[in-house]
């Protein structure tokens, strides 16, 4: 057990990053577990404190696209077409690694996992640290991802010594992963940015390989994933009574347009930014209220409600009998 404190500056952060531990980050799109990438004992401690497999491979933080080019062989033209629209945020490419990427970091696979992203803290301490941040999200393996310092404190306190505080995520969900596939952009994760928004840049919609597989070429790709620790179930409001030991989360209204105290609302407006933004925050807040079950509504699968519909499919997939 260590004392885990939380911390804004980023000067210490940088201090603790280069003794070889293990600090909490904030990102655009949820907090993430960094450590010195190039030090195979500091990224060893990623796993231990998450207790996640080794072959679930890791993303590499970078200050800048001069820092990425050693540590990869090929950037293929119309996934740079890509990044320089989505750069810095929340997209995640995935590479030929150079040997200068351990197997550690990809899980044994070929290609490495890169991203440049936009939060001004993680920005700043990248610049700070002068090495590429491997990070995973900052929670224990398989559960809701963080999206604030008191998240991550309350999975991880007592696991990891430093957690650096830089407010909510904006976005609030993962990053979406992409690469090539026989000269085809392929998408690994649905996430932040929408199939929608890359299509827009493509010209043409390019295909979803996200399967569940417990040996994923990208995070995120595992059958279990993103589960609060209580049970979650889809809710039905032709099966699903409503009860005050349970909890429910709605995407846009209350049914009938009746307010309780144990619902959420994440957009009364309809909007799914909105909606991502608050996804996490409303599971994490129901599981630390101790509620018997936890109903939620799907979304409309189009934009981001594709990515969140993603991210509750893995996680209701837990409870499944």
């Amino acid at each position: 057990m260590v004392e885990t404190i939380i911390t804004k500056d980023i000067s210490f952060a940088c201090e603790i990053l280069k003794k070889g531990e293990v600090v909490a980050v904030p990102t655009e799109t949820v907090y993430g577990l960094a450590a010195n990438g190039l030090n195979l004992a500091a990224v060893k401690k990623i796993f231990e404190a998450k207790a996640r497999p080794f072959n679930n491979p890791l993303i590499l933080h970078f200050a800048n696209q001069e820092q990425i080019d050693p540590f990869i062989l090929d950037f293929p033209p119309i996934l740079k077409q890509l990044t320089a629209v989505f750069w810095p945020g929340p997209l995640t490419v995935l590479l030929p690694k150079s040997n200068l990427v351990d197997d550690l970091i990809t899980g044994g696979k070929a290609q490495v996992a890169i991203r440049i992203p936009s939060h001004p803290d993680f920005h700043a301490l990248l610049q700070q640290v002068g090495f590429p941040l491997a990070a995973p999200s900052a929670n224990l393996y398989g559960m809701v991802s963080p999206t604030n310092a008191e998240h991550v404190y309350n999975q991880l306190k007592g696991k990891i010594p430093l957690i650096l505080d830089g407010g909510p995520c904006e976005k609030g969900i993962e990053s979406t992963i992409i690469g090539m596939e026989n000269e085809q952009v392929i998408v690994y994760r649905l996430g932040s940015i929408s199939i929608e928004e890359l299509a827009l840049h493509l010209g043409e919609v390019p295909q979803i390989k996200n399967e569940a597989t417990e040996n994923g070429i990208a995070s995120g790709m595992v059958k279990y994933h993103y589960a609060p620790r209580t049970p979650l179930y889809f809710y039905d409001a032709s099966s699903t009574n409503m009860d005050q030991n349970n909890g429910y989360i709605f995407f846009k209204e209350y049914p009938n347009n009746t307010k309780i105290e144990n619902a959420i609302v994440l957009s009364e407006t309809s909007d799914l930014q909105e909606a991502a933004r608050k996804l996490y925050s409303a599971l994490h807040e129901f599981d630390e209220r101790g509620f018997h079950h936890i109903y939620i509504e799907r979304f409309p699968e189009q934009g981001l409600g594709a990515t969140l519909n993603d991210r509750l499919n893995r996680a209701t997939e837990k409870f499944k009998a």
